[in-house]
């Protein structure tokens, strides 16, 4: 969420701003398929790296999901020396605003995560966009970690894509990139700031989707 101050929607606001009127109904999960093929478990906590719009849903989603250990919001696919909030919202950086998931494979696999995020999390046809977010910080991409996620996202793209689960098509990236904290003032946001009124119009809605979504993998 583009602002120059911690609170991203007060100037919004004041202007009274249409994109932050109220709640919004629960958003519904895309129906898509299962991964036909997934990462094989390995022992210990693994990483994954996803893009995709402001990453306070994200992390908000994320959170929800049974097996997941950790959830951070931050910069991914720029340098250090410029991955600041100020910094990447000027949309000169090559950063995306991005989540790392701590997860435990043994309760719920890269595929899995892949799924949701694809489904849900975000909506993959939109070029450098998110809702009322514009620009490349807010465009849709993945960081795998290593070479078997960056195949598998591969090999679920085309798999999507073939389903024509969406009317566009998918515009999500692979991408190289390390990934940067962001601020404290942005880890749990939505958590710690459940009134604030662009977690109730267009982050609420995602984790509702979820949570009927995939009741499964829901805490």
């Amino acid at each position: 969420m583009k602002a120059a101050l911690p609170l991203a929607a007060a100037g919004a606001a004041l202007l009274g701003l249409t994109l932050f009127s109220g709640p919004a109904a629960a958003e519904r999960a895309v129906a898509i398929p299962a991964a036909k093929v997934d990462v094989p478990p390995a022992p210990g906590l693994q990483t994954a790296v996803f893009a995709g719009g402001c990453f306070w849903g994200l992390e908000a989603v994320f959170e929800q999901i049974k097996g997941v250990r950790d959830v951070q919001s931050g910069y991914a696919g720029g340098k250090a020396a410029t991955a600041t909030y100020e910094q990447v919202t000027s949309e000169a950086t090559g950063h995306a605003e991005a989540v790392r998931v701590r997860y435990d494979p043994r309760q719920v696999s890269y595929a899995t995560l892949l799924r949701v995020f694809f489904s849900i999390a975000h909506d993959p046809t939109q070029l450098n966009r998110q809702g009322p977010d514009t620009g490349t910080s807010y465009r849709s991409a993945v960081f795998p970690q290593n070479p078997q996620q960056a195949a598998v996202t591969r090999a679920y793209i085309a798999q999507l894509g073939a389903a024509k689960a969406w009317p566009r098509p998918i515009v999500t990236r692979i991408e190289v990139g390390t990934f940067y904290p962001a601020e404290t003032y942005h880890q749990d946001f939505a958590r710690r700031n459940p009134g604030h009124p662009y977690i109730v119009r267009w982050d609420e809605p995602k984790v509702a989707g979820f949570r009927a979504g995939f009741p499964a993998l829901a805490r």
